[in-house]
């Protein structure tokens, strides 16, 4: 695909805008072997003495692609230094501490650190069989997961909607 073919710029500012896109794709690196590699510092993989940085032949560099063929970013632990554990722990922490800033009461907030509390010493955990009685059945498992999730993001949209509202009432006390 050519972005060529779905959009033309309409305006000088869209053409120049296209133009920057070009340049920055110019020195991104497009892959763990994309000579552009060389210009933070980093050996790509398998070098060769013939690479030269700003020069990758992918399609990610070509001005008629504009980026959108092949794969554009690495993945985040690659650029974090972080796993997808690290990045679940983070999302988990950003979460609660929304959560605590929108609590309203002192009960909503100590709920809020009890759940935090670590209470894996007091379960012990084993691999169920398809023929335990105590196991539902995969799709009830999958329906009350997924019911579990919904239920997760209104509260965390609620929050959300009620933090705004707070910052919203600050801002005109403060005006």
């Amino acid at each position: 695909k050519d972005i060529t073919d779905a959009v033309t710029p309409g305006s000088r500012a869209q053409e120049d805008h296209m133009a920057r896109l070009a340049a920055e794709l110019q020195v991104l690196p497009c892959s763990p072997t994309c000579a552009n590699w060389l210009l933070y510092g980093v050996q790509p993989k398998s070098a060769k003495p013939t690479l030269r940085p700003g020069y990758c032949k992918g399609k990610v560099h070509q001005r008629r692609t504009l980026g959108f063929t092949g794969r554009r970013v690495l993945v985040s632990r690659q650029w974090s230094n972080k796993t997808l554990s690290d990045h679940r722990t983070d999302r988990k922490a950003w979460v609660r501490a929304l959560l605590a800033l929108s609590a309203t009461g002192d009960d909503q907030a100590a709920n809020a650190n009890a759940d935090q509390a670590d209470d894996t010493d007091r379960w012990e955990y084993e691999l169920a069989s398809r023929d335990d009685p105590d196991v539902p059945p995969v799709h009830v498992h999958f329906l009350r997961k997924i019911a579990e999730r919904q239920q997760w993001r209104a509260q965390l949209d609620a929050a959300k909607e009620q933090l705004q509202q707070q910052l919203s009432a600050i801002d005109s006390v403060a005006a």
